[in-house]
């Protein structure tokens, strides 16, 4: 019995790992599961999912900034370039994994 509760917290502590909280313009927290981290020209690109169901139809990527040793700052990607190139780089990685619609 101990063994069966041990597993569903790791697998719980697993889960909470991959969850990502970021504050929007408004100031509202929002949740994202962390999919992949791309890079791409010399800079990393990560690739997230909303927790929320009704938002799960697409992913969100940010180019991640280092601040210090321990924090860092995910920016929203200008270049539709750029974005498109991390999207397909992210898309043949993770083929296997997800039913992409184009």
């Amino acid at each position: 019995m101990n063994d069966e509760k041990d597993l569903q917290e790791y697998e719980q502590e697993e889960d909470d790992m991959n969850i990502i909280t970021l504050t929007d313009e408004e100031g509202n927290q929002v949740d994202f599961e962390f999919i992949d981290l791309v890079e791409y020209e010399g800079k990393e690109y990560i690739v997230l999912l909303p927790t929320e169901e009704e938002e799960q139809e697409q992913v969100v990527i940010y180019e991640v900034v280092p601040c210090d040793d321990e924090s860092e700052l995910y920016r929203g990607i200008e270049s539709e370039a750029v974005l498109e190139a991390v999207f397909e780089i992210f898309k043949d990685r993770n083929q296997d994994l997800f039913n992409f619609v184009d």
